[in-house]
């Protein structure tokens, strides 16, 4: 056994990033399907961990205690990167984006329900395999699969639910990129096709030069450390109410609020470029540290029915952003990039919609819209959409 502390799995996670960076250098098949380095870096390394369990019997665990850090705070910068009227904006495309997701996750509830139907299985882990875990991740999936075994006697559901999260991670930042290229190339997209401004903002370019001060970066620090110190507070609250929401959602509203109550007083002026280059950090330190430690035994240990059910989401989420998310949205190159972020939340998380679509413009140009959707309709209105669409399906009477 092989423990790693707080600060050596940091340092890991760091080595991870590094790493994905060179392999991406000298593979130009990587690039061209615009696979995110710290996918790259981190499964490389989860591979490794899986070898030296399975091989040499050696486990290596890691202490991920700051991963939960790390995503409150990348959450927090999405809130503070939020401007109102930029939002009200793109509010026309973040509806239809919504509606869409909206779909999304009907379908892969239903495909779920169906496909257990068909090989044998509880219609409960049908729903394990759809949206609750896919489009839920890691949290949802713990939560509901703890409903279903003591209300309905699910076995093992705590077990699935957390393999079905994990594939979903792996593969939504696989699939993302390849699917974004594929459109850009078959309609000869280009970013010009889309916006006449070409200047990434944001997140767009996480490799960017970005020219900040000391002093800006810590008011910075200060403005995201309270909106997670807020944001816990107020998730704690309403939790066990009928407005329960992850911690996650809290933080980012807390970010969006303060960042334009300050604004509208004249009190302080959110910094873009440091709220940018926080953000960036924390994406991809979150996103190594979460990959580097998968456990992948658990996906090799997935029961033959259930790993079919996931692949085919998989190449349903893939086939749902070509056909019904690149043509809602525009059939532009805005809508290529959205259909990236969108295979990477319906599969995995916000954070590796976000990474997808940074793959994605750092090769082909920025796509503002894209940037401005996505983070919102992921991290915000899915949750709330998911938890509607989830009751809607267990009221079905299919289940025991």
């Amino acid at each position: 056994m092989v423990n790693l502390n707080a600060l050596e799995t940091l340092v890991a996670a760091s080595l991870v990033l590094l790493l994905g960076q060179q392999i991406l250098k000298r593979s130009s098949l990587l690039r061209a399907y615009s696979i995110p380095e710290p996918v790259t870096g981190g499964l490389l390394v989860a591979l490794l961990v899986f070898a030296l369990r399975e091989a040499a019997h050696i486990e290596v665990r890691f202490d991920t205690m700051q991963q939960a850090p790390l995503m409150l705070a990348f959450f927090a910068t999405i809130g503070l990167n939020a401007d109102l009227a930029s939002l009200k904006a793109g509010g026309k495309s973040l509806m239809v984006f919504l509606v869409v997701v909206v779909g999304q996750l009907v379908m892969q509830d239903a495909l779920g329900i169906v496909l257990a139907k068909v090989l044998g299985l509880d219609p409960l882990v049908g729903l394990l395999g759809g949206s609750i875990t896919l489009s839920g991740g890691h949290g949802t999936g713990a939560a509901w699969s703890k409903v279903f075994a003591e209300r309905h006697g699910l076995a093992s559901a705590t077990e699935i639910a957390i393999a079905c999260a994990t594939f979903g991670l792996v593969l939504g930042g696989l699939v993302g990129g390849p699917v974004a290229r594929h459109l850009i190339a078959r309609h000869r997209l280009s970013a010009s096709t889309a916006t006449e401004e070409t200047t990434a903002v944001g997140f767009e370019e996480p490799k960017a030069v970005r020219l900040i001060t000391p002093e800006a970066f810590i008011e910075t620090l200060a403005l995201v450390a309270v909106c997670i110190v807020a944001g816990s507070a107020l998730g704690d609250w309403m939790n066990g109410t009928a407005f329960e929401l992850p911690t996650f959602v809290c933080v980012l509203f807390i970010g969006v609020i303060l960042r334009n109550v300050l604004s509208l007083l004249g009190w302080y002026q959110v910094f873009e470029r440091a709220v940018a280059l926080m953000g960036n950090v924390s994406l991809a330190l979150f996103l190594a540290m979460a990959l580097m430690s998968l456990r992948l035994w658990d996906l090799a240990a997935l029961a033959l029915p259930v790993l079919v059910i996931l692949v085919v989401q998989a190449l349903a989420i893939a086939a749902y952003a070509m056909f019904i998310t690149f043509r809602v949205m525009g059939r532009n190159y805005d809508a290529a990039v959205l259909a990236a972020g969108h295979c990477g939340f319906g599969l995995g998380a916000t954070p590796t919609a976000i990474a997808n679509m940074q793959a994605v413009t750092a090769r082909f140009g920025p796509s503002h819209l894209a940037f401005l959707v996505v983070p919102m309709v992921g991290a915000f209105f899915i949750d709330i959409a998911n938890a509607i669409v989830i009751k809607l399906f267990l009221l079905l009477p299919l289940y025991n």
